[in-house]
């Protein structure tokens, strides 16, 4: 998880071999309007990926040179919010299909990659979860305050009614 300051961006760098592949997935956890600009490029800086004002986002490669491949998060668009962005990156070096690898180590490379999905799943979730309760306790805060008015209205208007109504009954001498 990352601040991204207002009028900034975030870069970050992964070495990359031919064949390899790379998932960086993200979502803006908080700060502004839960927008941001991401894009991935390769060693030639030739655009692979670009999303501009997303609140998440996921964008997968396959490396077609080796070299340093960059992926930057931008709030260059917002001069007052700061941005909560929670990301993963995640990949598979390459290996070619090698008779060799014995069907245990297969099934275990299988099983690994299967428990990485499940931890960014998760790690998804919580993101979630936390805009959506932070969304939730905001609603009750106004919900709460508008109520807090209302009855102070209430009750100006009940007794504004009453000092009325006396006035017209009282007898004048």
């Amino acid at each position: 998880m990352i601040e991204v300051k207002s009028n900034t961006k975030e870069c970050f760098f992964e070495d990359l071999h031919v064949n390899d592949k790379m998932t960086v997935t993200y979502q803006v956890g908080g700060g502004g309007h839960l927008d941001i600009d991401f894009w991935l490029a390769d060693p030639h800086n030739l655009a692979l990926g670009k999303h501009f004002k997303q609140s998440t986002g996921s964008v997968s490669i396959t490396a077609e040179h080796d070299g340093r491949y960059e992926y930057c998060f931008s709030n260059l668009m917002s001069p007052v919010a700061d941005k909560i962005v929670s990301f993963n990156v995640h990949g598979i070096v390459y290996v070619g299909e090698d008779e060799s690898i014995a069907p245990m180590e297969r099934e275990i490379r299988d099983l690994a990659i299967g428990l990485q999905s499940v931890k960014d799943e998760q790690e998804y979730i919580v993101v979630r979860e936390k805009v959506h309760r932070n969304t939730a306790e905001s609603t009750n805060d106004r919900v709460k305050w508008w109520s807090i008015v209302q009855g102070i209205v209430l009750f100006l208007v009940c007794g504004w009614q009453i000092y009325y109504l006396r006035s017209l009954f009282e007898s004048k001498r």
